[in-house]
């Protein structure tokens, strides 16, 4: 895959800790910033979901009668043990 070379500006300490783990997990600056973007992003998208789904429970939510249906429905269709 292609990649594209981004500006980043870091403060001292930023860099510094950077650097620290980079040594230790015997990894590039560039290669720990592409993994911590990839871990924020998923992360955010996940927190999206999260707040669509909890969104669409407040507008539509459960409805009991509809859960003991379905909950009889498959205790009905699971095969004795």
């Amino acid at each position: 895959m292609a990649r594209v070379q981004v500006l980043v500006q870091l403060d001292d300490a930023q860099v510094e800790r950077l650097d620290a783990i980079a040594d230790a997990a015997e990894d590039s600056r560039s290669e720990l910033i592409r993994r911590a973007i990839d871990l924020y992003v998923d992360a955010v998208g996940e927190a999206v979901a999260d707040a669509r789904y909890a969104e669409a429970y407040q507008r539509l939510p459960e409805d009991p009668a509809e859960l003991e249906m379905f909950r009889r429905l498959a205790a009905a269709s699971w095969p004795e043990a």
